[in-house]
């Protein structure tokens, strides 16, 4: 049981000096917490979290479901699901990592009884981080390719592409007269063979595979048949996945300090290519007729009876926020204690659905160009994910005059916009070791920061493979579903349902201030009610709806899936675990241990002194002892 203990996240730590020690470089004089260090300025930590709210998704799967929802019409449960789902949860966690300045693992010092979330919550965002560098691994790999006067996927080239590469539907097969009495339908290939003449009318007609897509599929990806064959690692999508992660680990080495200046450029970036590709794609012919599938003339508002509508936009909100993955956890705990974080909570949300709905207009504008040019419809151009990102993207700036150009920010964009959600996730894991051993990590946050992204390089390296395109879509079907609702569930009872909503609002008010009774009528309605019927109803509608996972058309072996459903059992399993362990490590009788491990532990409050006020007078000094003592979780919550 010994070992157990080492395993809580509830130690004392002795008080450091005020002085920064000089290998520190994650504090400096000028932070309020010269233990865990602050952000050097408020829009250092705004840009972050924008960053990290505004990912991938805004760009590849947004636009998708907004035309597919109803057009203009799924804006309507979009914006009241960010009010009752999003902004709620998105403000809850930012308020909790602050009033602590812990983690996502050490803030359940608020209730013991669910520490397991999050545990849940950061092995979650390992799994992510796996597999999230390996499509910037591809953006990176596209960005080079584009350098060319000639986009290689702007044709199909006979090095890699096969009979079924075409821009157009080919005939493969018609009928012929060989004599007055004699019609047959023949192979077009041997028709030609023959030089015999197709009937009129007569034409079997096959939708070819754009240049776009084999490219992405024989060149890029190099795929494979399935999972079951692996192939060998794909050189030059490692050497980009290594490029990837030296690019983070560069970021991070100093933590907040040289992260916060890099999302200067990493979150503000992509608001100008967005806002280029959108003025460019509107002088393009068929523009608004893009547009008006995406949020125009077209919206249908009778689809807002229909509930997956309302489904959807509750869960593109849930995911696209990053609520429960811990990161809003970590870096709001680096902010200072009277920081804004309200304030903060709406402008970070306001700009991320804001960003979704300004990309559509990128998207489709010129998806819409590309169905004017091939004389398609638009619906038979959109593509959502991979596949609008990888292959009908690209495909439409192929055609544009200057591709090679476009394609270059397009795809600078996805990597600036993948980094910054990549930043947050590795510090959300670096924040996790910082709470646990921080005198460590004042002397060796660069050799650990760079330590794990060269661990989690190597395990990414499956994901590479020509099989990898199958491990990324496998992860992110399993890792980022299910485990992620759990936690957000539990995350919202045990704080509003079992500490108490209104003693969190208490703590909420020794940040920013005490506010009048009506300004909290809306959280508590959220908080206490509304939120956690939504997370449940979407858990539910997930299981129910759940489906066997493919890719393309290509299904899982029955080892793949068992091995999905490993994972995500790895990452979730914790919270029953740890439970019981605290539950054992308390005393008394079972009710009485139950009872203890669902209240505070003692040392739960604001980290510096100064700001415990009256409330938290009591509280237990979390710096007593040294950072290689483990204190006993129980002993920890013995009244005095």
């Amino acid at each position: 049981m010994d070992k157990l203990k080492c395993l809580s996240f509830f130690k004392c730590r002795r008080k450091e000096n005020a002085e920064v020690a000089p290998e520190n470089l994650h504090v400096n004089e000028n932070d309020e917490n010269q233990e865990r260090g602050n952000w050097s300025k408020k829009s250092d930590y705004l840009l972050s979290m924008v960053g990290y709210a505004v990912g991938l998704g805004n760009v590849w799967r947004f636009p998708y479901l907004t035309y597919n929802n109803g057009g203009g019409a799924f804006l309507i449960p979009y914006v009241i699901m960010l009010a009752l789902a999003g902004l709620p949860l998105f403000f809850l966690e930012c308020s909790m990592g602050q009033f602590s300045s812990l983690g996502p693992v050490s803030v359940w010092r608020i209730l013991p009884l669910f520490q397991g979330v999050g545990i849940t919550m950061v092995l979650i965002s390992l799994f992510v981080t796996i597999y999230y560098n390996v499509i910037i691994a591809y953006s990176l790999y596209y960005l080079f390719a584009s350098f060319q006067r000639e986009l290689p996927w702007s044709k199909c080239s006979i090095s890699w592409a096969d009979g079924n590469c075409s821009r157009s539907p080919f005939v493969t097969h018609c009928n012929v007269s060989i004599s007055i009495n004699e019609i047959f339908q023949a192979n077009k290939s041997w028709v030609d063979a023959n030089n015999l003449t197709c009937i009129n009318g007569s034409e079997v007609y096959q939708t070819g595979q754009l240049p776009s897509e084999q490219y992405w599929n024989k060149v890029a990806l190099q795929r494979s048949s399935g999972l079951d064959e692996t192939g060998v690692i794909v050189w030059y999508l490692a050497l980009c996945l290594l490029l990837a992660w030296l690019i983070v680990g560069a970021a991070l080495f100093k933590g907040i300090k040289s992260s916060g200046k890099v999302v200067y450029f990493t979150a503000l970036f992509p608001y100008v290519v967005l806002l280029i590709l959108v003025i460019r794609g509107a002088t393009l012919e068929g523009a608004s007729k893009g547009i008006s599938y995406y949020i125009g003339a077209q919206s249908n508002f009778a689809k807002l009876k229909d509930a997956e509508v309302w489904k959807d936009a509750a869960t593109q909100i849930f995911y696209s926020l990053s609520v429960a993955w811990g990161g809003l956890v970590a870096l709001s705990s680096y902010n200072k204690f009277n920081n804004n974080c309200y304030s903060d909570a709406i402008v970070v949300c306001v700009t991320n659905c804001l960003t979704s709905v300004f990309a559509g207009f990128a998207i489709f504008s010129i998806l819409g160009h590309m169905a004017h040019i091939s004389g398609k419809e638009v619906t038979q151009v959109v593509k959502s994910g991979f596949d609008l990102a990888f292959i009908a993207y690209p495909e439409a700036l192929a055609q544009l005059p200057g591709g090679p150009f476009w394609s270059v920010l397009f795809f600078f964009m996805l990597l600036t916009l993948g980094l910054d959600s990549q930043f947050a996730s590795i510090e959300t894991i670096t924040t996790t070791i910082q709470d646990l051993f921080p005198k460590v990590m004042k002397k060796m946050r660069a050799p650990i920061t760079l330590g794990c992204c060269l661990v989690l390089f190597f395990l990414g390296l499956i994901c590479v493979t020509q099989a990898g395109i199958y491990w990324v879509n496998l992860i992110d079907h399993f890792c980022a579903g299910w485990g992620i609702l759990i936690a957000a569930i539990l995350e919202i009872i045990g704080v509003v349902w079992i500490y108490g909503g209104n003693r969190f609002i208490d703590d909420i008010e020794m940040m920013i201030g005490a506010k009048r009774w009506i300004f909290w009528l809306w959280w508590r309605t959220c908080w206490f009610v509304i939120t956690p019927i939504l997370l449940m109803s979407i858990l539910i509608w997930s299981v129910i709806q759940f489906r066997r996972p493919k890719y393309g058309q290509i299904p899982y072996p029955n080892w793949g899936v068992a091995l999905g459903w490993c994972m995500i059992t790895f990452c979730i399993i914790w919270i029953p675990v740890m439970a019981i362990i605290n539950i054992i490590q308390a005393k008394g009788n079972i009710f009485q241990r139950i009872a203890t491990c669902c209240r505070p532990a003692a040392n739960w409050g604001p980290y510096l002194e100064k700001h415990r006020g009256e409330r938290y007078e009591n509280m237990s000094d979390s710096k007593k002892e040294t950072n290689h003592e483990i204190s006993n979780i129980s002993d920890s919550r013995k009244p005095e």
